[in-house]
């Protein structure tokens, strides 16, 4: 008998220890601050870029106006030595991602980088005094516009109707 109350001690000290580091876990979690949101996007000032853009490109390089608050710049580029490429990037009011490409390569390789493997199809809308044709499948959807001296492509996460919404709003002075 003098053997068991020495192991009842044992068990109810771990169960003692195992109660108390439960308590001070749950103590330390109340008191460290987190936060669930997502990083906050951070919006980026494009104009200089497209003043840059509209003087050394060879085609009329596009650009939004008008878009609702909601959306945010949040990349922008442009690389006169690789085809007067042309990127903007968007987030959408509804969180999506939506970006504007435009570059004088070779259309067929510039449209499958720049919606990163979407097919076309036959499917065209008019949006903005220009026909658009529809891409599908891959990473993202597009709208893919060609004149001007360069192919345009507005594609990302957003619907059709977002990118739409962003094909409208181009302007190109």
């Amino acid at each position: 008998m003098a053997g068991s109350n020495g192991k009842q001690k044992t068990v109810r000290d771990m169960i003692l220890s195992l109660g108390l580091i439960g308590l001070m876990a749950g103590v330390i979690y109340l008191f460290i601050p987190h936060d669930d949101s997502g990083p906050e996007i951070k919006k980026v000032d494009y104009r200089v870029e497209l003043l840059t853009a509209r003087r050394a490109a060879s085609y009329p390089v596009a650009a939004p106006e008008g878009l609702s608050a909601g959306w945010k710049a949040t990349s922008v580029r442009y690389q006169g030595d690789n085809f007067d490429t042309w990127h903007l990037g968007f987030h959408a009011p509804d969180g999506e991602y939506v970006q504007v490409e435009q570059s004088t390569q070779k259309p067929s390789t510039f449209i499958d980088d720049a919606s990163q493997g979407a097919k076309a199809t036959k499917t065209t809308q008019e949006i903005g005094g220009r026909t658009w044709t529809r891409y599908t499948g891959g990473r993202y959807d597009a709208l893919v516009h060609q004149g001007d001296g360069a192919t345009t492509v507005v594609a990302g996460t957003g619907t059709i109707g977002r990118l739409a919404e962003m094909a409208g709003a181009l302007k190109t002075a």
